[in-house]
């Protein structure tokens, strides 16, 4: 028998090396996971006993690997796949240091510009980069099947956040702050009771939220409804306090007003603490928190009444902003707000209203928050809301042992996201070319994903005893795996997907937004919701379908595409793809008729949909603003606004950035030019990517042109 090695040469096959390599992972590690030398034969025996003529290196390593998994023997497996390729590590160039040295320098545009939470110049990030770069090299040349890596590279899928695949972690959360909160938890060795007053409880959840950002790499989400217990705890006793104090000397509305004097300055600060800790603290991935709160009055809540004055102190907090280092109030970039629309706030003479008219308000002037529809979210998750994890990917509706829904404290193990456009490029039109190619690429999809899935079996709980041991996920044991937390649906692991758009224009030759091109990609969006369903029927797993709201994702695939196939109209000429479902920016549509069409495509996304649109000059537009969130409620479970103002954050100035004779951005009223300090709209066609310099005086910002 013949072995392909990796880079192509063909060698004998040699028994030795294969049970020498088993027996050197078995010797590190623990005796329950290491496997007997009569199971090492009958490994061996099995991959001689296909009687092949060749066998790719791949293909030994892959069947060794599943019979070390059908043993259950899953630290071996990572191990025995570690030292398959250290040699040939070794043996490599390292790939990583010019990368690592232009981050230094801060020349590494890619690295730079991938995560704009991110502030690249600071030593503590460098760091964080530094070792991202490093997972990446061993990632690509170490951990994933080569043909996973090249699909990457050639832009076929994109196999996110290889940067932290090194480690046993995963991508994004809700935490279960109400469990953590009412039981306790643990940090850094000391135990953290359950707080006796709101400002405490803050505090607390402002550091768990630190804690469990700093061991994983993507966003956690939090349900603010878990304060309200602890605002009336206050309440209460403070109204113990001013009774033991004055007693029947003063009456009892007199005592009220004291405590409910005492109360609103309980509550201002504890939501400046959230507010002001979130954007100081720094964790351990060099940026502040990717952290969302979730803002639900639900009328089942003992505490709707405390909620409320909760929510409406965080939307007056956000409304005010944050001072920068200029002194100058701005717009916060966390916590992001998440605010639910149900029948007593849906601006339809609900009791709560006013409440959902200041969150316009927020709207309006900070961007912020987004709203999601309790009304389609029942009809869409088995009569459930809650909110989307920190990334804006949903959960399936699952049920515990008791048979009660759960959300909190369940995660999402990584993403990998399909290039729809490169299909139909290559399938030049013939529908049955395209729908051949997708279905190889749905199952390199599925190979790159179930990459993902077995990176975490055989996680020991002791890697993040906040998520494992002390309550943000789950209270197990040390030194228990979480692999039970990784099957049967708890967690979701998700196909994302750009560009229905642009697959959509190259295959029919119209929009989707045509009946034609509409009937199209209906059929394309519930093919990759099949595929998911089929996986999770097959595995067990939870699979996903996720439109990703990964904006610099769309201008990689584009970039890519654009160089290996030129320019193409309306696809590659424009310099990014369009997201997931979404209408392309170009078009013009309004509001009501953008979210009534989009709505179709997020219930087949459900694993993740989010739809946005812009409205101009909102902070003069209140009235057209509520009129769109009325229409939300009955029409769309997931929409954010976004808004065609410019914005200094030094100086605080609210209109249009100049571009100065030096082809600068320039604020005309503190003439910064730090682009990285201002907000500026891409006007014409909606273009979020990077602007550039076009030949002679003119600045090319999408597809417009400014003659200077």
């Amino acid at each position: 028998m013949k072995v392909t090695k990796r880079d192509g040469r063909i060698v004998e096959y040699d028994r030795n090396k294969i049970v020498v390599a088993i027996q050197k992972a078995n010797a590190e590690v623990d005796r329950y996971e290491q496997v007997s030398e009569e199971k090492i034969d009958a490994i061996v025996a099995g991959i001689e006993n296909k009687h092949a003529d060749n066998l790719m290196v791949e293909d030994i390593q892959d069947m060794i690997e599943q019979k070390l998994m059908s043993e259950h023997k899953y630290a071996l497996a990572k191990k025995y796949i570690i030292y398959r390729y250290t040699r040939e590590m070794v043996r490599r160039a390292n790939t990583t240091d010019d990368s690592i040295m232009s981050l230094i320098q801060n020349s590494n545009k890619d690295v730079m510009e991938e995560n704009s939470n991110k502030n690249a110049y600071i030593a503590s990030t460098q760091r964080d980069l530094i070792a991202g770069e490093v997972s990446k090299d061993l990632t690509k040349r170490v951990l994933l099947p080569e043909k996973i890596v090249k699909a990457h590279e050639d832009g076929v899928l994109h196999f996110h956040d290889m940067d932290y695949f090194l480690q046993s972690i995963f991508n994004c959360c809700l935490i279960n702050i109400g469990d953590m909160l009412e039981h306790g938890t643990v940090m850094n060795g000391k135990l953290i009771e359950s707080p006796k007053s709101f400002q405490v409880a803050c505090t607390v959840m402002t550091q768990i939220i630190s804690a469990v950002a700093s061991s994983q790499y993507g966003g956690q989400s939090v349900d603010v409804r878990h304060l309200g217990k602890y605002l009336r705890l206050t309440k209460e006793k403070y109204q113990q306090h001013y009774r033991e104090k004055y007693g029947d000397s003063v009456s009892e509305e007199v005592r009220e007003s004291f405590v409910m004097d005492r109360l609103h300055d309980e509550l201002r600060s504890g939501v400046q603490t959230i507010q002001y800790q979130i954007n100081t603290l720094m964790t351990t991935n060099g940026q502040s928190p990717f952290v969302t709160i979730f803002l639900y009055l639900d009328q089942e809540d003992p505490y709707i009444e405390e909620n409320a004055m909760i929510i409406e102190e965080i939307l007056k907090q956000r409304i005010e902003g944050i001072k920068n280092e200029k002194g100058v109030y701005v717009t916060p970039a966390f916590p992001k707000l998440i605010y639910v629309l149900d029948e007593h706030n849906c601006l339809k003479g609900g009791k709560y209203d006013d409440l959902t008219r200041l969150a316009v308000k927020c709207s309006a002037k900070r961007m912020y928050p987004d709203y999601i529809s309790a009304k389609k979210m029942r009809e869409n998750y088995e009569g459930n809301v809650f909110s989307c994890m920190g990334c804006r990917s949903f959960l399936a509706a699952w049920k515990d042992e008791n048979g009660e829904y759960k959300f909190e404290g369940r995660f999402n193990q990584g993403v990998v996201s399909l290039n729809l456009p490169q299909i139909a490029i290559v399938a030049e039109g013939d529908e049955e070319k395209f729908w051949e190619l997708l279905e190889e690429r749905l199952a390199l999809c599925f190979e790159a994903l179930m990459c993902r899935h077995r990176a975490l079996e055989g996680t020991l709980s002791d890697v993040s005893p906040i998520h494992w041991q002390y309550g943000a996920i789950a209270r197990l044991k040390p030194g228990e795996t979480i692999d039970k937390l990784l099957h049967d649906g708890y967690s979701s692991i998700s196909l994302g997907y750009i560009g229905v758009y642009e697959a959509t224009k190259l295959m029919t030759g119209v929009s989707q937004t045509d009946p034609k091109g509409t009937n199209f990609a209906l059929r394309l969006m519930k093919r990759l919701r099949l595929a998911c369903d089929t996986w999770k029927l097959e595995t067990g797993l939870g699979f996903a379908l996720y439109g990703t709201p990964a904006e610099s994702l769309c201008y990689r695939f584009a970039e890519i595409d654009k160089k290996r196939f030129g320019v193409i109209k309306d696809v590659t000429d424009k310099g990014y793809y369009t997201n997931s479902y979404h209408i392309d920016v170009r078009e013009k549509v309004d509001a009501f008729t953008k979210f009534s069409f989009e709505s179709q495509f997020q219930n087949i996304s459900s694993g993740g949909a989010i739809s946005y649109v812009e409205i101009p000059n909102m902070r003069h537009n209140i009235e057209a603003l509520e009129d769109v969130v009325r229409f939300i409620y009955d029409n769309i479970q997931y929409a954010e606004f976004n808004t065609k103002s410019d914005f200094c954050h030094v100086c605080g100035y609210d209109g249009e950035i100049i571009i100065n004779d030096d082809l600068e951005w320039e604020c005309p009223q503190c003439h910064n030019k730090d682009k990285n300090k201002m907000n500026v709209t891409r006007r014409t066609c909606g273009y979020l990517g990077e602007n550039f310099w076009n030949v002679g005086k003119t600045k090319e910002i999408g597809a417009r042109v400014l003659h200077l």
